[in-house]
């Protein structure tokens, strides 16, 4: 049962990233441009604190209160001895804002605020040795440009999923094989096209810019310059004239489908198995372009009151039973690779494609644009993400 995810950013955190992530020294700097302060992972645990507080997605961090049957809390607290205390944020800056309090010691951070967590030194490097059950996590969640600097791992991977179009097989023909379907071609379904409401859904437009206007010369969906962001922009605010819903609760784009009212648009895959589950003539697919999507990293705070409680926590989230009951519960493919034989539904995996390399590598993972562009490109300046909150407001009119 994934939950409603809104990720709006305020310009004010899009503003600390760029601000971090400067090189002044022009010497050291990563493939992506960005330092972040030279903290150091610990070396060993020592003895547990007795409590450990969180910021998660709803969902993540369940103790039985809310479903009976979904509680992995109770287990790790018996185990740990680590009181879990968690507070579930709405949005990624919400998670950002929350982690710079200091309050909190670890986070279940998308991509769009990991980078920001990671530059303003509010996430602190983490030793995977520390972590043992990391190295059953798929090798295709490791290192990522998310989620590590230098090949320095700030956090534990705890999941991915994609971003899939999904269509009414009833009343959308032929069966589309292409995001020009709510792109170029959405004029066909005018008023019943639908897309994913927030600023990083621009990077959908530009990952379809990259294979459909080439002379733009768009490596990275999440680093444009001002021409490459302006035409993706340009795009969005021509696709406008035919959305019938931007959405962000998955509840309401499963009622659309249902009804008829949405026939063509962005989804999740557990959005697509609900709708089709509840009668709705369905399907949702990886078009010709690929996609964008997200994964989840487990971060440390650099200001950790309860360091120790927190690593066990990344050990316990990630450790294959937890990790499959957590997967099935959020909807979202698993991180450890072993957590596939531990799911209830033994199809599970399959459908989510947890253990499918090839089908990841056509999907781009939620970055965070910053001005130092991500693709590598030294001699462009990229537009950053408060730009992109700003055009996304003028977007949707």
């Amino acid at each position: 049962m994934r939950l409603t995810r809104t990720l709006q950013a305020a310009a004010c955190a899009a503003a600390l990233l760029l601000t971090a992530a400067c090189d002044s020294s022009g010497s050291g700097s990563s493939a992506t441009g960005l330092n972040p302060p030279d903290l150091k992972a610990p070396t060993k645990l020592g003895r547990t604190e007795g409590q450990v507080n969180l910021i998660a997605w709803a969902g993540y961090v369940e103790d039985g209160s809310n479903d009976p049957k979904a509680d992995w809390v109770s287990g790790f607290e018996k185990q740990s001895g680590c009181q879990v205390r968690s507070k579930v944020a709405a949005s990624s800056d919400e998670m950002v804002k929350l982690m710079k309090t200091g309050e909190y010691d670890a986070v279940s951070a998308s991509g769009d605020a990991s980078l920001r967590l990671i530059a303003s030194g509010d996430a602190a490097p983490v030793n995977t040795g520390l972590v043992p059950h990391y190295k059953d996590v798929f090798s295709g969640l490791k290192n990522g440009a998310w989620n590590s600097v230098k090949g320095q791992m700030y956090g534990i991977p705890h999941g991915r999923g994609a971003n899939l179009l999904m269509y009414n097989t009833e009343k959308v023909h032929p069966a589309p094989t292409s995001w020009s379907a709510v792109f170029d071609g959405a004029s066909k379904y005018k008023g019943h096209v639908t897309a994913y409401d927030s600023p990083i859904y621009i990077a959908d437009a530009a990952l379809y810019l990259r294979a459909t206007r080439p002379e733009l010369r768009i490596k990275d969906p999440y680093a444009l310059d001002q021409k490459q962001f302006d035409a993706a922009v340009a795009l969005l605010k021509k696709q406008n004239a035919d959305i019938g819903e931007y959405w962000s609760d998955y509840l309401k784009e499963v009622s659309a489908f249902k009804s008829g009212d949405s026939v063509v648009g962005t989804t999740w895959q557990v959005i697509a198995g609900l709708a089709a589950g509840e009668g709705a003539k369905v399907k949702a697919f990886v078009p010709a372009e690929g996609s964008t999507g997200w994964s989840d990293t487990w971060m440390v705070s650099a200001k950790a009151k309860h360091p120790n409680c927190a690593y066990k926590w990344l050990d316990w989230i990630v450790s294959p039973k937890v990790n499959a009951q957590v997967a099935e519960y959020f909807g979202e493919a698993p991180a450890n690779s072993k957590a596939c034989a531990e799911t209830s539904d033994r199809n599970f995996c399959r459908d989510y494609h947890a253990a499918d390399e090839g089908y990841w590598k056509n999907i781009a993972f939620w970055n965070t644009p910053i001005e130092q562009c991500l693709d590598g490109r030294k001699d462009a300046r990229c537009v950053p993400y408060a730009k992109w909150v700003q055009a996304w407001t003028e977007i949707k009119g």
